[in-house]
């Protein structure tokens, strides 16, 4: 009798099956008992017609318990599923058969079983662990069932070149593996303490039960010598059957992965997308191995199935059909633009034309002197030269190539070769730390990774992934230590002398506009850093809203001060300068250092953050007569990445008097969206303050979309929430911010969910922003959807309590934040002063009641009022509030807590 008092679990899905076995192990007419969790009689009961089935089964310790979640919310009516929960012979409740079953032998039982349930399709195959395995095994030899296919952290194949992963090497070893695991019941509770969060005490008995007493753990044992370690292994041909099958499964397929995992990391969803490209993938950072027990992985599930399940096939019912005003907008989102051109689209001609020996890309060394600098005949040639030794040496359409080198010559010539080629390149600064930007690089499992020497010791230390190419040329010594095969200098001078193939230059015509061509990484200011891929198309796109925004074309001179653009400055045929700073620290941006790159060049465009502009007004005493020359002949500064305050502007503008000072609004995933220009922003605020204009005021004004852009919000609702599919443009509503673009990203790398909901109205780009237009068609930025403050009876919106306080003497920056459960919020505002205060805590009365009052008058009623010596801001911009981690900080704060830093 199987007991059924397991917590989650409904004892009327527990049965037992007799099931005739055809395995080569068991003798002929073997009978095997399965044990399995089946929620097929209770939605007949309860008047249910499954859509279909899915068959989960489990890896090596767990058992059908891990599919508790799926049993349960397949009952529901609004997307009845039958869930059949596996336990495997010789694991969990099923029969102990003694006997040694091997892949082929599981995947055959398997089959077994399904014959005796009668199950017919749509089936839809989930696994986890070696039950990935043995699920697409199943999979491949039922193709008529199969309808899906869902993995979670799972293989399918074990490289050559490298050994399995250090726990399980362990647990096969000879002195350890029968004590490990069978003996002992250590491997199951080593495998259980890999759950994060640990396991709470009664799930974590309900995994144990099933294998009380060495006798009833041979299964376990068992399932690790049957690891595939290398091509001699009894199951390696098995296990090569299924991998090899893969590549031809036509089913579509969803990957949910743990990145945490010490056993199946992301070099197996490597090989897994590799095999299955057109599956969906999603990476929950901060999972492991027990996904099913990190994370919730039904509601994913049963929303993939919406799109992807039989009777509703083709039916993308998680998007919604976007409206304005009742009227359906036309999706322009998939048409092709017929006259596009690849990135690199003119530099063959700058490089032939009456300038090329002028100079493309310089850099600035710390004495303001051009420390490396490129012709555009220089530029093009070495481009040519670099692509043809990266293509000797592998990369090619497809190839993740991550960039690892400071804004400048070589990182231009890198990074438009490896375009040329097709190669997707992978961008991750060390502005997002140390923690971020590895998170990042592993995440996206490049192929190559190429280097500064800093970086390369980083991936040798932290394990990231790529055969590694260093920038320059190595000592030998230096060379074996970090791993590196070869340098860009070495690749370059094969392309010259024609080693790698002369004369093969990818023809423009052979570059697909749909096909990928970029990963770039958010900041990471509102959570994990998320990669954001981009076709050629998009960037092409994006060159040329820039170009028609902001009049930026060949011929301009531009100081790059941010990383995106000085690598966008080429394609614009802008000629290209790096001022020397610290590119991971925009605040390192002296005034000094700005007038040398402007003089270098005699350039007419600067681009550079908030955080930038900044420390340029505090030294710029230390200007010399000729670096305040130079920069009063700027003809237009561009600053984005967070919020440029009026007054800033107004004192860059005593610098630079010639030049029109704009703030673009954008984000990663679409930049630009918006332009404004301090005379704009000036009048917009004067029509706030006379109230003339409806919806002036209570944010940002970020001005009106770029060239090819369209705005909309949709509507927030009382929980603060933003939903539906109704856009508005009208004046005075609040909403989360959407944009329509030809250069909006293509999709969120390996993260299916966030996708989903970015993309929930077709066509649209979901920014996670709220704000309003006003009558003249502006937009006011009023913070982040997920600032958003649910107090008693209304909604606040950040920004413009912060605006209000920072108009206040003594106040540098204002920070609002919500305490306490939704609905119920208290508002409390977190003020840096100036100068600033020595510790946190409580602000002093009379701060405290200025600041109440300066909120009040922007409609807003703070309940509290704390200070701090510094805004937790993010790394790259050193400009946006972490104001989730303020809220966490302020409720410890409040509730008597030390007040510690934020």
């Amino acid at each position: 009798m199987v007991a059924t008092n397991w917590p989650g679990v409904d004892p009327e899905w527990s049965r037992t099956i007799r099931v005739l076995s055809t395995s080569e192990v068991d003798a002929p007419g073997s009978v095997r008992r399965w044990h399995v969790l089946d929620n097929g009689a209770q939605l007949a009961r309860r008047g249910l017609t499954p859509l279909g089935t899915l068959l989960c089964v489990h890896g090596n310790p767990t058992w059908s318990y891990l599919w508790r979640t799926l049993l349960s919310a397949g009952g529901d009516a609004a997307h009845p599923w039958r869930v059949v929960a596996v336990d495997q012979l010789d694991m969990g409740y099923s029969e102990r058969t003694g006997t040694f079953r091997r892949l082929a032998d599981r995947i055959n039982d398997l089959g077994d079983l399904t014959d005796a349930l009668g199950l017919e399709g749509p089936v839809v195959t989930v696994g986890h662990d070696w039950g990935g395995v043995i699920s697409t095994g199943w999979a491949l030899e039922h193709p008529q069932l199969v309808r899906g296919v869902v993995l979670t952290n799972t293989a399918v194949h074990q490289p050559s070149d490298s050994p399995i992963p250090s726990a399980l090497r362990l647990a096969l070893h000879p002195a350890v593996h029968r004590w490990g695991t069978t003996t002992s019941d250590a491997f199951l509770r080593v495998t259980h303490s890999l759950a994060t969060p640990p396991l709470p005490a009664d799930v974590g008995r309900a995994f144990m039960a099933p294998y009380r007493g060495a006798g009833r753990r041979a299964g376990v044992g068992n399932f690790v010598a049957d690891i595939p370690a290398d091509a001699g292994h009894p199951s390696f041909p098995a296990l090569t059957r299924v991998a090899e099958g893969l590549r031809g499964l036509k089913a579509p397929v969803l990957m949910l992965w743990g990145p945490k995992d010490p056993i199946f990391s992301d070099r197996y969803l490597k090989d897994l997308i590799g095999r299955l490209p057109h599956a969906d993938v999603h990476r929950f950072e901060g999972a492991g191995h027990l996904l099913p027990e990190d994370r919730d992985i039904a509601t994913p599930v049963f929303d993939w199935l919406a799109v992807h399940g039989p009777v509703i096939s083709g039916d993308d019912s998680h998007v919604a059909v976007a409206t304005v005003g009742g009227e359906p907008v036309k999706d322009v989102s998939g048409e092709k633009d017929p006259a596009f051109r690849p990135l690199w689209d003119s530099l063959r001609e700058l490089a032939a034309g009456p300038g090329k020996h002028d100079i493309a890309v310089a850099e600035m060394s710390p004495d303001g002197s051009v420390s490396r600098a490129l012709s555009w005949q220089q530029l093009d040639r070495n481009i040519r030269d670099l692509a043809d030794g990266l293509r000797e040496v592998g990369v090619g359409s497809g190839s993740r190539v991550s960039l690892m080198v400071p804004p400048g010559t070589e990182l231009t010539v890198a990074l438009y070769a490896c375009l040329k080629l097709g190669a997707v390149v992978v961008v991750a600064d060390a502005g997002l730390g140390t923690k971020g930007m590895s998170r990042a690089v592993k995440g996206a499992t490049a192929d190559f990774l190429i280097g500064i020497d800093k970086a390369l010791a980083a991936a040798s230390v932290l394990g990231w992934p790529g055969r590694r190419i260093s920038v320059q040329d190595l000592p030998a010594t230096r060379r074996r230590i970090l791993g590196v095969e070869t340098s860009l200098a070495a690749l370059g001078r094969r392309g010259a002398t024609g080693d790698a193939g002369r004369g093969s230059e990818v023809p423009r015509t052979s570059v697909d506009p749909a096909a990928p061509a970029a990963v770039l990484f958010t900041s990471g200011s509102t959570g994990p850093a998320k990669g954001v891929l981009y076709t050629h198309g998009q960037l092409a796109a994006m060159r040329d809203t820039v170009a028609a925004t902001f009049g930026i074309r060949a011929g301009a001179r531009l100081v790059a001060g941010f990383a995106p653009f000085a690598l966008l400055g080429p394609a614009l045929g802008a000629v290209s300068v790096t001022p020397a700073m610290d590119v991971t620290a925009p605040r390192t941006l002296t005034a000094r250092a700005l007038a040398d790159a402007v003089a270098a060049i005699d350039a007419t465009v600067v681009f550079a953050s908030p955080a930038a502009l900044r420390n340029v007004i505090t030294t710029r005493d230390d200007l010399s007569g000729t670096g305040r020359i130079a920069l009063q002949n700027i003809e237009l500064l561009l600053s984005a990445g967070a919020p440029v305050p009026e007054r800033l502007l107004a004192q860059v503008q005593q610098l630079m008097p010639q030049a029109s000072l704009h703030t673009p609004y954008g984000m990663t995933e679409a930049l630009p969206v918006t332009d404004i220009s301090l005379e704009e922003i000036q009048a917009a605020e004067a029509d706030a303050a006379a109230g003339t204009v409806i919806g002036a005021g209570n944010g940002v004004c970020v001005g009106k979309p770029v060239h090819g852009a369209d705005l909309a919000v949709v509507p927030l609702a009382a929980d603060g929430t933003a939903t539906g599919s109704n856009l508005v443009t009208e004046a005075g509503v609040t909403g989360e911010i959407l944009v329509s673009a030809p250069h909006v990203k293509e999709a969120y790398d390996r993260l299916w969910l966030t996708q989903r909901e970015s993309a929930g109205v077709t066509g649209w780009h979901r920014t996670g922003d709220v704000g309003h237009f006003d009558a003249a068609g502006r937009l006011w930025v009023e913070g982040r959807l997920a600032h958003v403050v649910t107090a008693p009876g209304t909604v606040v919106t950040p920004v413009g309590a912060e605006q209000s306080i920072e108009r206040l003497d003594g106040v540098r920056v204002a920070a609002i934040a919500g305490v306490g459960p939704s609905g119920t919020q208290a508002v409390v505002a977190v003020v840096e002063t100036a100068p600033p205060v020595p510790k946190a805590g409580p602000a002093g009365p009379q701060l405290a009641g200025r600041v109440r009052r300066a909120a009040s008058e922007a409609g807003v009623d703070v309940s509290a009022v704390l200070v701090v010596p510094a805004q937790p801001t993010d790394i790259r911009h050193n400009a946006k509030i972490d104001r989730t981690r303020l809220a966490r900080w302020a409720s410890r704060v409040l509730a008597g807590g030390r007040p510690g830093k934020p």
